[in-house]
Formats: structure tokens, C-alpha cells, sequence
């Protein structure tokens, strides 16, 4: 490689060009910073810096990698999420900015200080992590059916040092005797035969993260219709969806004998998620 080929500048507009997609140039610094340890303001900053022949061929094989549509998280092992930076595999959904909507509904609740939360379904630990740090008095127990899900999202717990129990359980199928003031999920909600698993970074994700039945709704059927077993009077549900199944989950959640039903929107203005109340 030529010195000239070697400044930020030059490999950030190749890497541009070659990546193409939604948003090259972020994916492209991002990658470059990845390889360097340089902050992507120092790019802007110090266009002409020069990087080590090296690091320019590690930088170029994950642009390669990205262009052919390896998520730019997997590529870099972590995602970050309520300014969390949270470690990330193809073992689990990659955490949307769009699930921070459920954490800042949920943070909104009239719950007591020491509210018991359940988070099914937990992934990375991404929503319940993200509870625990804005709530230090609520006692959340998060659960996976998937092992390594378990494992990863103890790794960051730990990582965090936040007080978050994780444990193996398919929903509510191995979770300890109790009840909950709160209990939250992102469950897999895409029909499974929508078009969207063909494209994007759901290509990387793992199916039973993201496709529940012919209409995307078996999961969020299950759980709606245990979660009154499991809720204190009082108590609330909250779960994410599809932005065309509000109608369909407020139904599920009336005839599960929930009240103050409703459905809110995410950041771009589509119905996403769904809370309702246990009166006991």
C-alpha cells in the first residue's frame, strides 16, 4: 500500500464507497476506530493521519465483511444500548434503539422503590440491564431459553457490576416461585413469512429471536396469557411488537383481564410496544 493510501481520509472514503448501504460512512468509522482505538471526532479532526499497513487490512476485510452484510455490532463484538456497551453475538438479537422506548415507558411506571421485575426472553440483557441502572433498588431476574444468551448476558452484567439474576428458562417455563411488579419482553414477534428475514442484519440473527408462527404473535400470546399468574395486583405487563400489531396485542392483553391498555409509539412514530395493568 502507498503512504497516500494509508491516511484515515483515504481509507474511510474507500471503505464508503465499498460498504454503500443505509449509512456507509458511520459503519466505515466505526469499523476504522475499532482497528485504531482512535475516536471517530479524530478522523474528522486529523483526515491525513496515518494508520499502520496493518491496521489497513484489518480495517478492509471488515469492510469486505460488512459490505456483504455481517452487522457492523457482530463485527465489533458490542452494541451499545441506554449508553451501555453491551457484548454482542450471533447467539442473540443485536439490541434496536427502538427497544429504548420500552426501558423509558417502563422507568415512567408508579412502581415502589423495590419493585420485582422480570425481563423474559432477556438476549444480551439488554432491557434489563438497562432498568437496573436507572432503578438500584429494584430487584430484576431476567431469563433465556437459548444457554448462551444466559451466558452472555451474565458476562455483562458482570461486566457492569449490575445486580441482575439470570437464569435459563423458555418464558415463565423454570423461573422461581414469585411474584412481579413488572414484568417486560422483547419476544420474537416477525411472521415467518415475512420478506424482512431476507435482508439486513436479521440474515445474522437467529431465527427463534425473531420469528414467532404464520403471524408473528405465538409468543406474545403465551406470555400475555401466564403473565397474570405471575404479576402482583397492580402489577404491569409491557412487550414490544410489530408496528402493525397494536390492535391485535391490545386485544390479547383485554381478554387476559388487563387494564389501562395502550399501545405507545417508538422514534418513528410506529405503534411498537404495549403495557396494560393486573388489578388481581
Amino acid at each position: 500500500m502507498s503512504e497516500s493510501s494509508l491516511t484515515c481520509d483515504a481509507l474511510l472514503r474507500k471503505g464508503t464507497i465499498t460498504i454503500a448501504g443505509e449509512s456507509p460512512r458511520l459503519d466505515a468509522e466505526l469499523l476504522l476506530s475499532y482497528v485504531t482505538g482512535l475516536s471517530r471526532t479524530s478522523f474528522r479532526a486529523w483526515p491525513e493521519r496515518q494508520v499502520t499497513a496493518s491496521e489497513a487490512k484489518r480495517f478492509e476485510a471488515l469492510v469486505q465483511q460488512r459490505a456483504s452484510g455481517h452487522p457492523v455490532a457482530h463485527l465489533l463484538g458490542e452494541q451499545e444500548f441506554w449508553s451501555l456497551p453491551l457484548k454482542v453475538n450471533v447467539s442473540t438479537l443485536i439490541p434496536r434503539p427502538d427497544t429504548e422506548c420500552l426501558v423509558e415507558a417502563a422507568l415512567g411506571l408508579p412502581l415502589p422503590d423495590n419493585a420485582r421485575v422480570l425481563d423474559l426472553g432477556t438476549g444480551t440483557g439488554a432491557i434489563a440491564l438497562a432498568l437496573a441502572s436507572e432503578r438500584r433498588g429494584w430487584r430484576v431476574l431476567a431469563c433465556d431459553a437459548v444457554a448462551s444468551a444466559v451466558e452472555l448476558a451474565s458476562e455483562n452484567a458482570r461486566r457492569l457490576d449490575l445486580p441482575v439474576t439470570m437464569v435459563l428458562s423458555h418464558w415463565f417455563d423454570n423461573l422461581p416461585a414469585g411474584r412481579f411488579d413488572l414484568i417486560v419482553s422483547n419476544p420474537p414477534y416477525i411472521a415467518s413469512g415475512d420478506h424482512h428475514l431476507g435482508e439486513g442484519d436479521v440474515r445474522f440473527e437467529p431465527a427463534s429471536a425473531l420469528v414467532a408462527g404464520e403471524d408473528g404473535l405465538d409468543d406474545i400470546r403465551t406470555i400475555v396469557a401466564s403473565s397474570t399468574e405471575w404479576l402482583n395486583a397492580g402489577g404491569w405487563l409491557m412487550v414490544e411488537h410489530g408496528f402493525d400489531q397494536g390492535d391485535a396485542v391490545r386485544e390479547l392483553f383485554l381478554q387476559a383481564g388487563l387494564v389501562v391498555v395502550e399501545t405507545r409509539r417508538d422514534y418513528g412514530d410506529r405503534d411498537r410496544l404495549t403495557l396494560g395493568q393486573w388489578p388481581g
